[in-house]
């Protein structure tokens, strides 16, 4: 339903949790104990601050910032935007709010540089997919608490890492390939001097308490959640931005996708479901193979549907039990595996990354041509995430 329909997935996950409790004979109030509350308002917190961050635009200002560092070399704004885009999704904004603030500026920059809007789209995309898993992003969040609850956590940043250090080595290829020497030699004369704005005292206010959020995660351990939502309400206090813009820039629909899912989830540990399920993909693994096998499964399945909503959620719960059922691997590797196969595609046109860069394209650009090359790109991904997780996960390069 995810891959086929409009539906959002999170509200039928709990119908089907509830169905399934009634067919296992178990109470409604154990299908309900499955929401995860303290994912909701981890989720809560981080997308209350940074949607602050969006509305007073802050994060217009960084990315202003990043077009003029660049100086009109054409190879400089491809990489700051890649640097731009992984920061702010570190940061805790996330892939999907990063590309929405990121798109429409690295796009038109791409036209006034002559640079491919391909290239660009699938730079940003990685840029903001290298970031997502950060352990202040909301799929960093959600990739955690879910680690956590099947007794694999404590290894956030590690594989945050690991994502990271994936994406900038592919993306670097990416660069070779798509943008040649060409590229490096490329200037445009009024780069330098695009989007000049004034940083007034809320924008400062607001880095400033995302600076201290990840300081005190960092340093301190303070709950993610609670703080950011501090944080948040100590801008809505000061009247920095608009409470009610602010709520309405929050991404309600995800968060209900992702924690109706872990319901439902929850109710399939329980009821043996995901033991039949990796038992399946078992069959076609080895402690060796299963890195190449999962990504590319994973990402089969995230080129048509939600990777924070379905994919993480049903996918990661399962590593315990396909090592149980191999008989060896490395469960972290297996996660690192799922993590980049399901991220690879989501420069895909069906999927928001790649349908925001179309979207924002310049005016030169034939959206009919970047639709389709953005497609066969993302579907390709499922392959080249299932030889890359193999060869930085499964042979321990990474």
């Amino acid at each position: 339903m995810s891959c086929t329909t409009q539906l959002n997935v999170g509200l039928v996950a709990i119908v089907f949790a509830w169905l399934i409790g009634l067919l296992a004979g178990i109470d409604a109030s154990q299908v309900m104990a499955g929401f995860p509350s303290n994912l909701f308002l981890t989720l809560l917190g981080v997308t209350f601050l940074f949607s602050h961050a969006e509305v007073n635009g802050t994060l217009a200002r960084l990315a202003a910032t990043v077009l003029r560092l660049a100086r009109g070399n054409s190879a400089a704004v491809v990489i700051l935007f890649f640097i731009f885009t992984a920061a702010i999704s570190t940061l805790g904004a996330g892939a999907v709010p990063t590309v929405a603030l990121a798109a429409p500026l690295a796009m038109g920059a791409a036209s006034r540089s002559g640079i491919s809007a391909f290239l660009m789209a699938v730079i940003i995309g990685n840029g903001a997919n290298a970031g997502n898993l950060s352990p202040i992003s909301p799929v960093g969040v959600i990739a955690g608490k879910i680690l956590e609850r099947i007794g694999l956590g404590g290894h956030a940043w590690q594989l945050y890492a690991n994502h990271l250090l994936a994406h900038l080595i592919l993306s670097a290829i990416i660069l070779a390939i798509l943008g040649g020497a060409r590229i490096w030699r490329q200037t445009t004369p009024d780069a330098a001097q695009t989007g000049a704005l004034t940083w007034q005292r809320a924008h400062i206010l607001t880095l400033g308490l995302i600076a201290c959020l990840i300081g005190g995660v960092l340093f301190f351990q303070v709950p993610v959640g609670l703080a950011a939502l501090s944080a948040g309400v100590i801008l809505t206090v000061l009247r920095t931005s608009k409470e009610s813009e602010v709520l309405a820039r929050m991404p309600w629909g995800v968060m209900i996708m992702v924690c109706g899912m872990s319901v439902l989830v929850a109710m399939l540990e329980r009821t043996g479901g995901l033991d039949l399920f990796s038992i399946w993909i078992a069959r076609f693994s080895t402690p060796t193979s299963i890195t190449a096998v999962v990504a590319f499964v994973s990402g089969i399945v995230s080129a048509y549907s939600s990777t924070s909503g379905v994919v993480l959620p049903a996918f990661l719960p399962m590593v315990p039990k396909l090592v149980q059922q191999m008989g060896g691997g490395d469960p972290f590797a297996i996660v690192s595996s799922i993590n980049l196969g399901s991220h690879l595609v989501d420069v895909s046109p069906l999927s928001t990354l790649g349908a925001m860069c179309i979207a924002a394209a310049g005016p030169e650009v034939d959206r009919q041509i970047l639709f389709r090359q953005l497609m066969l790109w993302g579907l390709s991904m499922a392959v080249v995430g299932a030889i890359a997780s193999y060869l930085l996960f499964g042979t321990h390069l990474l």
